[in-house]
């Protein structure tokens, strides 16, 4: 049995790397160190330590051996999970179907193998006068394959998954950074949601409208959102990712010295199934950016397609991005450009580049309080309106003024008090 699930394991075609994680290496090696024969007294060790690294392993993912398997399975990047996004079932080569259904009966024979099962292994082998102890996590009943007893039965299922989410990064990753020319995954990304943003509803109705039409596959613009600091813009962005993430949504933040990326991001995203929202935060240009041509080329296209499942969303609080001085203005000289009004104007038309401008104006004290009631009533503070309301004026005094982000901080600190106060 265990020589015959050790060979099984190494003639995976597809699923290879699923135990490539530490977890599946450890079970390897304690597979290994099982079938050993020689040196009985030293290999009863090795066997014992292989069989505690394995548990430490899922210990320190806290995971259960049924859903680690799963999870490997389903963010496993391979040719049949790439290309089964791009094309139908039927349309795939029949050998590859027939190696992912080989590998997936592999893999459910692995995924049987339960904790107790594997302990009793190890008892048997060591003949240890001591109780071992058992990893076993109850696993999760959330997903199709725990649902079914053959999962050649789930093929159709994986299918869409893989269609849905994505694989590798994509599928393990709500948000990502670009940086020296990859994507990062942000394990933990800001957790704001749409509710919880108040006030600019017309703003919000809108980026929201315009991004459901990207996940519809419409027409989706590309979207400057503009104005004072701290009116919530890089939220309402951010809240976005939590709202649509389950409809396939990414968000990819890219800094402006990384810009000149633009287009190698883009490309790498085109093909892909899922919906991409590139932003940009605190948006703005020097004389002769490279970012800017680059940002200039993805907003207005170029002999390249437009990829459609792209789109730009970048906050600026500068309504012309490029920044223009004086000494930019055309005057009569013999070494000035015949058409210095031409550049003059492309520097100051750029934001009309993005279809969408939302502008944030800033918070009046009607809206600013309007903002801390809304977040009071989120908190489920227990103090009186007029006292809240009376607190956050003289907090807005003595701090950043009216905004969304004061309020926000206002909020944040009375809770805190409140806390400490009645501990």
């Amino acid at each position: 049995m265990l020589e015959s699930l050790y060979y099984q394991i190494s003639s995976l075609t597809l699923y290879q790397s699923v135990f490539n994680h530490e977890v599946g290496k450890a079970f390897l090696r304690l597979l290994q160190t099982l079938q050993q024969n020689n040196e009985p007294v030293s290999t009863k060790a090795l066997v014992l330590k292989a069989y505690g690294q394995w548990v430490k392993t899922l210990a320190s993912h806290n995971i259960s051996w049924q859903d680690f398997i799963i999870e490997q399975i389903l963010g496993n990047d391979n040719p049949f999970s790439r290309q089964v996004q791009k094309q139908s079932l039927q349309d795939l080569p029949l050998s590859l179907i027939e190696a992912v259904k080989y590998d997936l009966t592999v893999l459910k024979t692995v995924y049987n193998c339960q904790p107790e099962q594997i302990k009793q292994w190890v008892q048997a082998f060591t003949h240890v006068d001591f109780e071992l102890i058992t990893w076993d996590l109850n696993p999760s009943d959330q997903n199709f394959f725990n649902q079914s007893e053959n999962w050649l039965n789930s093929l159709e299922d994986l299918v869409q998954y893989y269609r849905k989410q994505g694989t590798g990064i994509i599928a393990q990753y709500k948000a990502f950074r670009w940086q020296t020319g990859k994507l990062i995954g942000i394990a933990h990304p800001d957790p704001i949601k749409l509710h919880e943003i108040i006030g600019y509803e017309f703003q919000k109705e809108s980026l929201v409208k315009n991004t459901e039409f990207l996940l519809a596959e419409y027409p989706a613009l590309h979207v400057l959102l503009y104005g004072s600091r701290g009116s919530g813009k890089s939220s309402l962005v951010k809240a976005l990712l939590h709202q649509y993430y389950n409809q396939g949504l990414r968000l990819i933040e890219v800094g402006k010295s990384d810009l000149k990326d633009l287009g190698m991001i883009v490309e790498k995203l085109r093909d892909l199934p899922q919906k991409f929202i590139i932003f940009v935060d605190d948006l703005s240009f020097e004389e002769d950016d490279e970012a800017f041509k680059a940002l200039k080329v993805v907003l207005e296209g170029s002999l390249t397609a437009k990829a459609s499942n792209v789109v730009v969303y970048a906050t600026s609080n500068r309504r012309h991005l490029i920044r223009e001085f004086f000494g930019d203005r055309p005057r009569p000289s013999d070494g000035d450009e015949i058409h210095s009004w031409d550049t003059v104007q492309e520097k100051l038309s750029f934001s009309d580049r993005f279809g969408l401008t939302l502008t944030f104006e800033p918070a009046n004290q009607e809206t600013y309080l309007e903002i801390v009631r809304g977040l009071a009533q989120q908190a489920d503070l227990s103090l009186e309106g007029e006292e809240i309301e009376y607190l956050a004026k003289q907090w807005a005094t003595r701090h950043n003024g009216r905004s969304g982000r004061t309020a926000r901080q206002f909020i944040d600190y009375l809770q805190g008090e409140l806390a400490f106060k009645n501990r």
